[in-house]
């Protein structure tokens, strides 16, 4: 009987197979997709990135990461910030020209 259970725990955690095409094989059409219109880009700006910026701090201070994600967490954190700082950097001296 436990062989009974351990065969059926095995059926039921199985991962089931991905029966989607290849990522390199291109898009998958849309059904009704050919006479919709095109959609814009997607809109992301450097508000976007301060927002993920508190984001990544706030789970960070809530433990929301692992021990072993940190480091790619903070890295990932220390270039958006120095983006961020080279931005407003560049949008101040923008400002300073127009100004002055």
């Amino acid at each position: 009987m436990a062989e009974e259970a351990k065969a059926v725990d095995t059926k039921e955690s199985a991962p089931q197979q991905n029966t989607s095409p290849a990522a390199g094989s291109g898009p998958v059409p849309t059904p009704g997709a050919e006479n919709a219109q095109p959609q814009a880009a997607p809109d992301l700006n450097v508000s976007d990135l301060n927002a993920v910026k508190s984001i990544i701090d706030i789970a960070t201070q809530r433990g929301a990461f692992k021990a072993n994600e940190l480091e790619a967490v903070g890295k990932t954190y220390n270039k958006l910030t120095m983006f961020l700082d080279h931005v407003t950097k560049q949008q101040q001296e923008t400002k300073e020209e127009n100004n002055g």
